[in-house]
């Protein structure tokens, strides 16, 4: 006799570049290593708008964002993404981020919805213990 068994489907992350920042080398390991760790990773490439990282994760239908910012733009760039998945109606996808941020913007991102902010130096280890704790795999 065979059980009923429920099998959870992967996390699905997606790892966004926004603005006119050019260096991805972080997002990309950061991509890999959660790939490596058995997640699904949708990696935007560089360059995109909130408009259309938000798109993209409707579309993918992740459970999360991930973004790397180092371009200085955090305060506009989060709040946008955070407003738009708003006004479509996912903000059931939870957002999270690291790169050059301030530990003074760290606590008004969170203010403003972003769950959790990775500063420079967090490790690899950090950010899938982060992930696997604060976002539930879909049945």
């Amino acid at each position: 006799m065979v059980e009923n068994q429920t099998v959870q489907a992967p996390i699905r992350v997606l790892v966004a570049k926004p603005g006119l920042d050019g260096h991805d080398r972080g997002a990309k390991v950061v991509a890999r290593a959660l790939r490596d760790a058995g997640m699904e990773v949708i990696y935007t490439g560089l360059h995109k708008t909130p408009e259309e990282i938000v798109r993209s994760a409707i579309q993918e239908d992740v459970q999360c964002i991930g973004m790397s910012v180092l371009s200085g733009a955090h305060m506009t760039v989060f709040p946008e993404v955070l407003r738009l998945l708003e006004e479509q109606g996912a903000h059931d996808i939870i957002v999270f981020g690291g790169g050059i941020i301030p530990k003074g913007d760290v606590a008004k991102l969170k203010e403003l919805g972003v769950k959790e902010v990775f500063l420079p130096g967090s490790s690899t280890q950090l950010i899938i213990g982060w992930i696997r704790e604060n976002i539930t795999p879909r049945v």
